[in-house]
């Protein structure tokens, strides 16, 4: 069944003239990050595998007066970074934000198991991916004065967790990522943060939320005892992506309902 998302409360209009891309849209949190944006009168690319559900979010977008293009691409694949690209640039003159939300998780298991094919799988689609999608987009940040770029990190990425070491590693690398490129990147008035969400009702997160047992167990983790929603998440991007953070650069904010709180962990 296809997930659906209610956008946050508007901010009045806070990128009203910004175009931004947004990575993964077609479902969870990057289509609640595309409905925010679209709310706050940004032109949006879409991107995801699959033609036709972005399609059907840029459809859902535009009906509701906002602008929205639809692209795909796979995150892994190094054109992907150009496509994207090419397409803010023909539609929209430009891009001013950036949101590096595609992920993947393929191995389950040890650290110890995982292939080359599996490394370089979740590297290519949670890492590599943000470096190259932030090149081909600084160039035209650069030139309409700066831009935001945030991306989607784990707080996988900053404690670790059982059977899924690979994924924590690539997290943890993007966050690294996130504050070199913050420091590269600042002369040009280009930001560059993350958001840590912890766990998140998405399709991603199903095998947990749709099991009574460990839903429990997880719950028990999280002080605010809920799951996050996909709008928990696409509201600090909306802060980080806006001029409410314009002075923010180099930082991952953590949306977790207090879990690395309440195991004495301080992000």
């Amino acid at each position: 069944m296809k997930e659906t998302s209610s956008a946050p409360a508007p901010f009045r209009g806070a990128l009203v003239g910004r175009v931004a891309i947004v990575t993964g849209a077609s479902r969870g949190i990057g289509l609640a990050v595309a409905e925010a944006f679209a709310a706050e009168g940004a032109a949006i690319v879409l991107s995801g595998r699959r033609q036709e559900s972005i399609d059907a979010v840029a459809r859902s977008i535009n009906a509701a007066g906002g602008r929205a293009v639809a692209t795909a691409a796979h995150a892994g694949e190094s054109e992907s970074a150009r496509v994207l690209v090419e397409a803010a640039m023909k539609e929209f003159g430009g891009i001013d934000i950036l949101v590096n939300n595609a992920g993947t998780c393929p191995h389950y298991g040890p650290l110890i198991t995982a292939d080359d094919a599996v490394w370089d799988k979740t590297m290519d689609v949670n890492l590599r991916s943000a470096l190259r999608m932030a090149t081909a987009c600084a160039p035209s940040m650069r030139s309409r004065g700066g831009g935001s770029i945030v991306n989607m990190a784990s707080i996988a990425g900053l404690i670790p967790q059982p059977n899924v070491g690979l994924y924590c590693l690539s997290k943890a690398a993007l966050i690294m990522l996130t504050k070199v490129l913050a420091a590269e990147l600042a002369a040009d008035g280009i930001r560059v943060n993350a958001v840590a969400p912890g766990f998140i009702r998405t399709r991603f997160s199903r095998a947990v939320s749709e099991d009574a047992d460990r839903t429990e167990e997880t719950l028990r983790l999280i002080p605010q005892h809920r799951f996050g929603e996909p709008e928990d998440v696409a509201r600090a991007v909306l802060y980080l992506a806006g001029g409410g953070a314009r002075f923010t650069t180099g930082t991952t904010i953590v949306v977790d309902g207090g879990q690395m709180v309440s195991a004495g962990l301080d992000s």
